[in-house]
């Protein structure tokens, strides 16, 4: 499976602009992307995308990843019902464990 290498995150001022903008913690954001087991792929934008829990908030991350980089685009509150039409849509694919996906 995976490597013993950890990823290593990269943070766009963009990407903290909406964090902060937005009222999420870096430290919680980087919880999700490392350890959540909710994972998909984005037809349209040819992004990663993980899925988790921000406090009481369900929220999605765009990202993408080449090698051990993980590099976040975005985040924002999202509803098990709009991930689940956008699976239904074809939209979202259960991501391959795949690293070079892109």
């Amino acid at each position: 499976m995976g490597g013993t290498e950890k990823s290593i995150i990269i943070w766009s001022n963009y990407v903290k602009y909406r964090t902060k903008l937005r009222g999420f913690e870096l430290s919680k954001i980087e919880n999700i992307l490392r350890y959540s087991g909710e994972r998909y792929f984005d037809i349209v934008t040819r992004r990663l995308i993980v899925v988790g829990k921000h406090d009481d908030r369900l929220v999605i991350i765009p990202y993408l990843k080449h090698g051990n980089e993980i590099r976040p685009v975005t985040i924002h509150a999202t509803t098990h019902q709009q991930i689940k039409f956008r699976l239904k849509t074809g939209r979202f694919v259960y991501e391959q464990n795949n690293d070079d996906i892109l």
